[in-house]
């Protein structure tokens, strides 16, 4: 496994710090938008892995210390992790991006949630979509603010310099290596 560097690691750990401190700030009943904007961001940010990690940091801390159930984890690392598989495929498409945390935490997390709940939780009375409404309600939101936040970083060009920083390239070499794909 390769070298991480040091401001990935930090930029990672602010993720999670971020994370565990706004969920429960900025949370609507049944769902969790502001999840859903750190997964998008890390996953353009940092890549799949990094935001499967910084997603899964987050859902073990939210359950260990605020007693959050399992939908911390199933409600987060699915959609993180296709966010940044959904994105680095289609070359850095934003929309991308939200499309892969919507279906990775609105519908495969949401159906993974009901055997965890049930079986492991001892939840009853749940069917196998239970959860879907609300996670895809919780990605929508959280997927538009992302969006947005996403789109003026890069319309003002800084995403670009934040995603080479991370990847420990020069930014100007970056930026010529792009223009001229184009």
């Amino acid at each position: 496994m390769k070298k991480m560097n040091l401001l990935k690691l930090v930029t990672m750990s602010m993720f999670v710090g971020v994370g565990v401190v706004i969920s429960p700030l900025l949370r609507i009943e049944g769902m969790c938008p502001m999840a859903h904007l750190i997964n998008i961001t890390a996953a353009v940010f940092l890549g799949p892995v990094e935001a499967f990690l910084v997603a899964l940091m987050i859902g073990v801390l939210r359950m260990s210390l605020m007693g959050i159930p399992p939908l911390a984890l199933t409600g987060a690392v699915f959609g993180a992790l296709l966010s940044g598989v959904f994105y680095r495929v289609s070359k850095g498409n934003i929309m991308s991006a939200v499309l892969g945390e919507i279906i990775g935490t609105g519908i495969i997390g949401a159906i993974v949630s009901y055997p965890v709940m049930t079986f492991l939780w001892g939840r009853e009375g749940l069917s196998w979509l239970f959860y879907v409404p609300s996670f895809i309600c919780g990605t929508l939101i959280g997927g538009s603010i992302a969006a947005l936040f996403l789109y003026q970083l890069q319309s003002a060009g800084v995403l670009i310099e934040i995603q080479s920083k991370l990847k420990g390239e020069d930014s100007v070499c970056v930026k010529k290596q792009k223009t001229e794909s184009l």
